[in-house]
């Protein structure tokens, strides 16, 4: 098994080499736009099964994020529905043969951190204006500003390595136990893997979403 680490490039665009993870997000991407598509391109009250799975799915997050930051979920619905509706698929694509998840690579994981990173600082400016967003860094202390401004980086750098290093743990862990045992005694850790990627894809947008919260005001951290 490569380092998960390292870049596996599969073509270039002009002088940009592409990877395979990025290659595997844009089928992701691709697919999870089809399927929203179909889905709701003919939405009426008495929708199919796959309107209705999307009506409960983007319900469910919604009240998760209202739970959250105690507001409206409308503006925040768009960014942290899509960022967990791709990472869950991006962690379940792994289970598709000849498939690896590109959270089991670092630069995907780095790519949703820094997505995450902007979004917090969008809507803080957002909605506290800009001397009562820059304010907040000043509590409770003043002289606490440089840890304060540390804070907001090494969080999203766990974000990202907590994705990235469970992924990538399960991914080993599985390519160690076909290598050693074949295919069949590794399909119990392969469902466990599907619950796994599941459980990271919540848990990182629940972080993300408390991020934010902390961000607008509407949590303390």
């Amino acid at each position: 098994m490569e380092s998960p680490f390292g870049f596996e490039t599969l073509f270039h665009l002009g002088p940009v080499p592409i990877s395979r993870a990025v290659v595997t997000t844009w089928g992701i991407m691709a697919a999870l736009v089809l399927i929203s598509w179909l889905g709701l391109r003919r939405a009426r009250p008495d929708g199919g099964p796959v309107q209705t799975v999307l009506e409960i799915l983007v319900g469910t997050i919604e009240d998760q994020i209202r739970a959250i930051l105690q507001r409206d979920p409308g503006p925040y619905l768009p960014l942290l529905g899509t960022l967990f509706l791709f990472v869950v698929s991006a962690n379940l694509s792994a289970i598709l043969p000849g498939v690896k998840a590109p959270t089991s690579r670092i630069e995907t994981p780095a790519a949703l951190g820094l997505i995450v990173f902007l979004s917090i600082h969008w809507f803080g400016l957002k909605v506290q204006g800009l001397g009562g967003y820059l304010g907040h860094f000043l509590k409770p202390n003043p002289f606490l500003l440089p840890l304060t401004l540390l804070s907001e980086f090494t969080r999203i750098l766990s974000l990202m390595v907590r994705l990235f290093g469970n992924m990538m743990s399960h991914e080993l862990i599985l390519a160690i136990l076909i290598y050693l045992a074949g295919f069949i005694l590794p399909v119990p850790f392969m469902l466990l893997g599907v619950l796994i990627g599941v459980i990271q894809a919540y848990i990182f947008t629940i972080l993300a979403t408390v991020y934010i919260g902390a961000a607008v005001g509407a949590v303390e951290t």
